[in-house]
């Protein structure tokens, strides 16, 4: 990825630059963190799990009703 540097009147870095191209592929690889933490969080989680096939059966069953 090649940057470039706005900076202030004293030379300090204060924006970059990059590409639409490897904007998009940092947003790609941020939701991709996101998730791995979100997963890492709910496996440390004493919360019970439920399959996914059975929470789609319950949510088609009760609607979309949630306990928060």
């Amino acid at each position: 990825m090649k940057a470039k540097f706005v900076t202030d009147i004293k030379g300090k870095k204060v924006e970059v630059i990059i590409t639409i191209e490897d904007y998009q592929k940092k947003i790609v690889e941020l939701e991709n963190l996101k998730d791995v933490r979100a997963y890492d969080k709910a496996k440390t989680s004493k919360e019970v799990s439920v399959p996914i096939d059975e929470a789609f059966k319950m949510i088609e069953k009760n609607g979309r009703k949630f306990n928060t």
